[in-house]
């Protein structure tokens, strides 16, 4: 017999329960100060929005940076959902391919888990520009483990 009180199972929150949560938890300073804003978010798929204008390189082209804190704000959130109550799912690879160049308007990102495991998490973001052109592929992969005690 177990000494440990039986786990109970993780049930994922509604769109609007996720969508709410994100919004509490918040993107952190530099996604803030980038202009990321939620548009959907569930574990199977998350849309944010952020603004070219103040996020550009010297040229007046979207920052290949911005492209990659918009993947990362929204795989690193997925991750967190994904994970669960007690659990914390953070960052150990990410990468991104930039096929063209946003000069204005919104960028969009499309957040979709490419593998969801107990321990690991790989998520693929599509990042377009106002027109629908892909503009960056981000792919970034998480390790879930124990919220720290304390």
């Amino acid at each position: 017999m177990s000494d440990q009180a039986p786990v109970e199972p993780f049930v994922p929150p509604t769109e609007s329960e996720a969508l709410a949560w994100a919004r509490r938890r918040g993107v952190g300073a530099l996604a803030a100060k980038m202009g990321f804003e939620w548009v959907e978010f569930t574990i199977e798929r998350s849309v944010a929005t952020m603004p070219v204008e103040g996020n550009t390189q010297p040229v007046g082209l979207l920052h290949g940076g911005a492209y990659v804190v918009l993947g990362e704000s929204l795989g690193s959130m997925a991750a967190n959902l994904y994970a669960g109550p007690g659990r914390l799912a953070v960052g150990t690879d990410i990468n991104a391919t930039h096929t063209r160049s946003a000069k204005s308007g919104l960028v969009t990102g499309v957040c979709t888990p490419i593998h969801l495991g107990r321990t690991m998490t790989v998520h693929e973001i599509v990042v377009s520009d106002d027109q629908g052109r892909r503009c960056s592929t981000v792919r970034i992969t998480n390790l879930i483990k124990d919220m720290p005690r304390g």
